[in-house]
């Protein structure tokens, strides 16, 4: 069995989308990190850069569990453990390789900090929302450039388009316009539709936040003094 220690956000919908696609069984954990609960010295020994999602898997291959922290380990580990949703060919598997390292490096970072400029800061920073709203555009554009000429973002579906694809749900309070990038919409439809995405997507979907307004404990939890005084 899979512990998935999960709270609804973007990386967190990669796994259970993953899971779900696989097949594979798994409980849900939920770390409310709006209380603070991923600074917790248990959750901390699965992940002690204090994020979610993490995972303990009681199947690990030496027969002792195995715990795996950051989102694209675990898309990484469990795609090539069942041999899915990832090219066993060389040239295919770098293919889906480098477009993982791209949302983690890229797209999950900067529409972070566009979606925190422009919904969660404490007072309006024009240069930061027009930066971080120009570089999500950029990289909606680079998106979209890939998928003129194919279905998914690597040749067929694989972890690339999983990880990817939470990022630009919210797309509007990232300042930008999905019909302007046809091609992206197409694909970002084309995901949305697939069943086990939606059951992914059901997963804790009434504890996602929709309200940018935060109150001063969650604020300092998530952005201020207390997310470096818990460490």
């Amino acid at each position: 069995m899979i512990d998935l220690y999960f709270w609804p956000t973007p990386n967190g919908y990669k796994c259970t989308i993953l899971f779900e696609e696989l097949g594979l069984p798994y409980r849900v954990v939920p770390i409310d990190i709006w209380k603070g609960e991923q600074f917790e010295p248990a959750f901390l020994k699965i992940s002690p850069n204090n994020k979610m999602p993490a995972v303990v898997d009681s199947d690990g291959a030496d027969g002792k569990p195995l715990s795996i922290f950051e989102s694209g380990a675990i898309l990484l580990h469990y795609a090539e453990k069942h041999r899915r949703l990832i090219s066993s060919e060389e040239r295919g598997r770098i293919e889906v390789l480098q477009w993982l390292m791209f949302q983690m490096a890229s797209v999950g970072p900067m529409l972070g900090q566009v979606h925190h400029f422009r919904a969660y800061a404490s007072e309006p920073i024009p240069y930061a929302v027009n930066r971080y709203t120009n570089e999500a555009t950029r990289l909606y554009k680079v998106i979209n450039e890939r998928l003129a000429d194919r279905s998914f973002i690597a040749g067929d579906y694989s972890i690339a388009d999983i990880a990817i694809f939470p990022w630009l749900r919210p797309w509007e309070r990232q300042g930008q316009n999905i019909n302007d990038h046809p091609h992206l919409k197409r694909w970002f439809e084309t995901l949305l539709a697939r069943p086990a995405v939606q059951r992914g997507l059901d997963v804790l979907s009434d504890k996602r936040r929709t309200a940018t307004v935060v109150n001063n404990d969650e604020r300092a939890i998530m952005f201020g003094e207390r997310q470096v005084a818990r460490r």
